[in-house]
């Protein structure tokens, strides 16, 4: 499939992941399987963390007008979600990002990764953060983000550092 410039800068992907077994599909939210992904993320994030340092935005928060959600699909069943938050200036965030459990450490959260931080780069987006936490639970996102190229830095946007979170950084 061919992708068109001005299609990925609208957030408008919907492609054959590099290298993997993977659609990924702009998603409107309006379908079963993503809510009930996003249902689960959010209740992961409430079980693994403080609930002063939960930052995870529900479906109404996912519609907000800067937020673009994706999600991976493979024989018709959603394989993960993730979301890019346009932020004022030249930065964005990564936001709701979360595999299903029967498809956990076979490459859908990286084609996803790989989505968003091609669309950063087509949106002119300087820098791609994110927020998240600490603890077993975190580590294999953790990993996926470094392998990427993202490092820990300072808080940004409205957050503030905490003993449980984390910020990581990609310049683009």
């Amino acid at each position: 499939m061919k992708i068109n410039v001005a299609d990925i800068q609208a957030g408008d992907v919907n492609r054959r992941a590099r290298g993997t077994m993977f659609e990924i599909r702009k998603d409107d939210l309006s379908g079963d399987q993503t809510r009930s992904l996003l249902a689960l993320h959010l209740a992961g994030m409430h079980d693994t963390s403080p609930p002063d340092n939960v930052f995870a935005l529900d479906l109404t928060g996912l519609q907000a007008p800067e937020i673009t959600v994706w999600t991976a699909w493979r024989d018709g069943q959603v394989a993960s979600v993730g979301a890019i938050k346009m932020l004022a200036g030249d930065g964005a965030e990564v936001k709701s990002m979360r595999t299903h459990p029967e498809f956990l450490r076979q490459g859908a959260a990286a084609a996803l990764l790989d989505t968003i931080i091609d669309v950063a780069r087509s949106r002119g987006v300087k820098r791609l953060s994110l927020e998240t936490g600490s603890g077993a639970a975190f580590e294999p996102a953790l990993a996926l983000y470094r392998r990427r190229g993202f490092t820990n830095g300072a808080a940004f946007g409205e957050y503030r550092a905490t003993a449980f979170n984390q910020f990581l950084h990609l310049d683009l």
